[in-house]
């Protein structure tokens, strides 16, 4: 089992920082005018919803240390099931606020 935690938190670690890396010096405005960044930040914000609900299911004790787990597999429910009523503007509120305090949580765990 703790391959397969590993694999999913190294799947999230990748995911937040191609994230972080997609988004880089750009605006909200840049963002919500490309649709191919916005395909991949959204692609990489689902990967990092299921990696962390298969590791909710496996090892629970994690969202003990992350809180905000439920909040990113919803979002991941949301980019998925409802992929025409996504807001950029959370997206990028994500982004910009959340998911670099998330990148530095995972580059603090044992992978």
């Amino acid at each position: 089992m703790q391959l397969e935690v590993s694999k999913y938190l190294l799947d999230a670690l990748g995911a937040c920082r191609a994230v972080v890396d997609f988004t880089r010096d750009r605006t909200l405005g840049q963002y919500a005018d490309d649709l191919m960044l916005r395909s991949a930040v959204e692609r990489q914000l689902e990967i990092l919803g299921e990696a962390f609900s298969r590791l909710d299911r496996i090892a629970p004790q994690y969202r003990e240390q992350f809180p905000q787990m439920g909040q990113v597999i919803g979002m991941r429910n949301r980019i998925i099931h409802g992929y025409d009523s996504i807001d950029d503007a959370i997206v990028w509120d994500a982004i910009q606020n959340h998911v670099p305090g998330l990148l530095r949580w995972l580059q603090t765990l044992p992978l």
